[in-house]
Parts: C-alpha cells; sequence; structure tokens
C-alpha cells in the first residue's frame, strides 16, 4: 500500500494524540477532514485556536472561564457561604446539569496521587485554604470521584477543612465507586449532591 502524502499523516499522528484516539480512528478523521469541504475546516481551526486563545483557568475557584473571575465566582445568584470541591473543571458541568447546586466552586485540577508523584503542592489546596479562611464560606461539599485518590483527597481536605470551623461534606455515594463523575448522569449526581453527609 502506498503510504499517504506528508501532510496526511501529519494530521493522522496529530490526532492520534488525541485521548482515546488510536491508529485508525485518527486515519479515518483525517480522511473525514480532507473530504470536508475548506469553509468547515477552516471554522474547525479557528475554534482550535480560540480555544487556546480565549481560554483561561479562572484566579479564583480555578475553573476554565473565558472571563476571569469565571461567572461562577462573580455572580450574585450563586451562594458565596457554600464551595464544591472538585478534581476537574469538567466535573462543573456534571455538578450544574443536576440544577440543584447554587453555590460556587473550586476545581482541585487533579487528586493526591503518591505512586503518580501527586502531592498537596501540586494541586489547588492552599487557594481553598485561603478562600475558607476568609471567614466568608459555612460548607465545603468534597465531590471528588469515588476512587482511592479522590476518597485520599476527599480525607485530606476534612482534616485541613475541619479546623478552619467550617462544615465539611461528601457527595453520597450514588456515583459508583470506582467511576468518574465525568459519566454520572443528572439523576445520579442531583442524588448524591442531596444525600451528602458530614465528614
Amino acid at each position: 500500500m502506498p503510504a499517504l502524502p506528508e501532510p496526511l499523516t501529519r494530521l493522522v499522528e496529530q490526532l492520534q494524540k488525541l485521548p482515546g484516539i488510536g491508529a485508525k480512528s485518527a486515519q479515518r478523521l483525517a480522511f473525514h477532514v480532507l473530504r470536508t469541504p475548506r469553509e468547515d475546516v477552516e471554522r474547525l481551526c479557528e475554534a482550535l485556536r480560540d480555544v487556546k486563545d480565549r481560554v483561561t483557568y479562572c484566579s479564583v475557584c480555578h475553573n476554565i472561564t473565558d472571563t476571569d473571575p469565571c461567572i461562577f465566582c462573580t455572580s450574585p445568584a450563586r451562594d458565596p457561604k457554600i464551595i464544591c470541591v472538585v478534581e476537574e473543571p469538567q466535573n462543573v458541568t456534571v455538578v450544574e446539569k443536576t440544577g440543584g447546586f447554587k453555590g460556587r466552586y473550586h476545581v482541585l485540577m487533579g487528586t493526591l496521587s503518591p505512586l503518580q508523584g501527586v502531592g498537596p503542592d501540586d494541586l489547588k489546596i492552599k487557594s481553598l485554604l485561603a478562600r475558607v479562611g476568609d471567614g466568608t464560606v459555612e460548607e465545603v461539599i468534597v465531590a471528588t470521584n469515588p476512587t482511592v485518590e479522590g476518597e485520599a483527597t476527599a480525607l485530606y481536605l476534612a482534616r485541613l477543612l475541619k479546623p478552619l470551623g467550617v462544615r465539611v461534606t461528601r457527595i453520597a455515594m450514588g456515583i459508583p465507586v470506582g467511576s468518574d463523575l465525568e459519566y454520572a448522569d443528572e439523576i445520579t449526581m442531583s442524588r448524591a449532591m442531596d444525600g451528602r453527609r458530614e465528614f
């Protein structure tokens, strides 16, 4: 079989770097791009550039945003007395889908994982402690994933936060152990939020 033209080979190589995209999927996507009208490809390129140029992390909660601080941190409709702590920005979207949470967020940008070299200083824990330490926050809901790392992170946070006089709760385990919040449906996530418990 003849080799692919060099530009198409480069596109396949770049697409393979995306999560969940193997060699065959990358090749299918590359051929799809080749068949797609130029205007559609230009829009895709523009969307990719815009994400890199305009999307950043909120200086308060570390969620992704195109304005800093983000809409959750600046909205007067959000309760500043309640903070929901999640692992990654995509977890905010899952909690928001429930429609029931009206507080603010804090994104850790990961979990404690000593085996992978991720310690407390690698996460956004100091800024969480600073937010809670100002005296406004009354409750911190720990909504980390029900994995070994998520549970360890939740326990670590509870030990740090309780002495600050704040109520620390954990989402109920409507989320299956070992799974990811990203894949939870709205009803399961809503029940998990409603069934949260004190640490």
